[in-house]
């Protein structure tokens, strides 16, 4: 049933005000669009004859959007659909992909988004059929976010479910990197073999080597019997190494060498040992400055980042802070066989203005202190911790204008160049910048924080030459 123009798509979705707006934007972007209000209307009309593409919400009265996935594919399987939900956790995400979704979108969603993922989902639909992925979804521990920085991640996780491939995950320290190469190894083709996790910054320089790779009985003193390392622990499964950037040069070396032929020796040994082990890396630090300073090795930094997954500070998405506080202050009250503590709207208030140095990890310790601390199961802010009760949130981090003052007067004494000249192309970019970050590279977001139109931030990119601005833009376009 395809359409002489731009394509035919099917919307599927409870909401009929959802229905309305998808229907009118992608009528006027050329396509032949019929909408429904329920999946078992979809499949009674799909016997008949099917449309190039299928967008539909993941939660639905009878049906919902995964079992109409699972069952369109059944006859279907080249069949393109597009999930498009409020549900914003990761296991939501990864069910969408593993059950073959084309994309996974959630809401509140740009509406030229939408219909630029229609058109590639048309062009799929005509081009090549897809390959049917494996259903089903091993349960897990569901990792919080709705920030659109985290539905990035949730994203490229679904996207990575069904591959081998290396991932580098970067992010400050408590972001929560193991839990997202734990969801990486558990939504993976390895998911039944080992997960074996080290941190590379934890074990003596001297020690390391060994539990990277073993070693053999009288290998060096205190070596009383023949001892596996993680390399042939996590054969046929996940390895990942943590605080990657603390690596000693020469192990960064060894580790090279098996990550290219796949093969190590034990210390003091003299047989090589073949591995089949995906490697997950993850790091605070920057490592490609590390490679300038001369800290990494450059050639084992492109064995590494063949996937690179950026996990946002906690302050880059405030909007979680409410979720993640009532899942620790429960997840604490069952840890301790308590009542579950309330915080007053004035302490969430507080709590999602405080900066959080110690990102997720200080958060879920701050609800296990107060669970423990506060006498009554209404939380106040003076059952705070004394650290987040003398924060002065109303203005920490907002003293812009002193070391901007600072910077102007040493440059009006010291270089010829106009004030406005330098500085205002560099407040924009910044600003442009943090504004990307914080809506996950979404342009229609990020100008709504700037106070502009989508047209003129998209102006200013080019004017600025922000390619990175532009390449975070197309990721989200075209896919990780």
């Amino acid at each position: 049933m395809n359409a002489s123009n731009n394509g035919s798509l099917w919307v599927v979705d409870d909401d009929r005000s959802i229905r309305w707006v998808l229907e009118r934007a992608l009528t006027g972007a050329g396509f032949d669009v019929q909408s429904y209000s329920d999946a078992e209307s979809v499949l009674q009309r799909i016997g008949h004859g099917r449309p190039d593409a299928l967008i539909s919400d993941i939660r639905m009265p009878g049906l919902d959007g995964l079992e109409l996935l699972e069952k369109v594919h059944a006859d279907h399987p080249d069949l393109p659909v597009i999930i498009i939900t409020a549900h914003s956790d990761l296991d939501a995400a990864v069910s969408a992909y593993q059950g073959g979704a084309f994309e996974y979108l959630p809401k509140p969603f740009d509406v030229d988004e939408a219909v630029e993922l229609a058109r590639r989902a048309v062009q799929r639909s005509r081009e090549r059929p897809a390959p049917r992925p494996n259903a089903g979804l091993e349960s897990g521990v569901s990792i919080i976010g709705e920030a659109p920085a985290m539905q990035e991640v949730f994203r490229a996780i679904g996207r990575l479910a069904r591959s081998n491939i290396t991932v580098l995950i970067t992010g400050e320290s408590g972001t929560g990197k193991e839990l997202i190469a734990r969801a990486l190894h558990r939504h993976s083709p390895r998911a039944d073999g080992p997960y074996i996790a080290l941190n590379t910054a934890a074990i003596p320089r001297d020690l390391l080597e060994s539990e990277l790779f073993g070693h053999e009985k009288g290998a060096f003193t205190g070596a009383q019997a023949q001892r596996r390392g993680r390399f042939e622990q996590a054969d046929g499964g996940t390895l990942f190494l943590d605080e990657i950037g603390d690596m000693p040069s020469e192990l960064q070396t060894r580790l090279l060498r098996v990550l290219a032929d796949g093969e190590f020796y034990r210390v003091g040994g003299h047989m090589p040992i073949r591995v089949d082990v995906r490697i997950i890396a993850a790091t605070h630090q920057n490592l490609e400055r590390r490679v300038a300073e001369g800290q990494f090795r450059e050639d084992l930094l492109h064995r590494l980042n063949v996937i690179r997954l950026r996990l946002p500070p906690l302050r880059e998405r405030q909007e979680d802070i409410p979720l993640l506080l009532q899942h620790f202050l429960k997840q604490a009250a069952k840890e301790l066989d308590t009542t579950t503590k309330t915080p007053l709207p004035e302490v969430v208030e507080h709590l999602v203005h405080y900066p959080w140095p110690g990102n997720v990890r200080e958060l879920e310790n701050t609800c296990r202190w107060l669970t423990v601390m506060a006498t009554g199961n209404e939380l106040h802010l003076d059952d705070l911790p004394p650290e987040l009760r003398q924060q002065a949130v109303s203005t920490e981090g907002l003293d812009w204008e002193a070391p901007l003052a600072r910077w102007a007067q040493r440059h009006v004494a010291t270089a010829p160049e106009p004030l406005l000249d330098i500085a205002l192309p560099r407040i924009e970019q910044i600003l442009i910048e943090t504004a990307l970050r914080r809506t996950g590279g979404r342009r229609q977001e990020a100008s709504k924080l700037l106070g502009w139109g989508r047209n003129t931030l998209t102006r200013k990119i080019k004017e600025l030459g922000m390619t990175a601005a532009e390449d975070a833009d197309a990721d989200e376009t075209d896919g990780a």
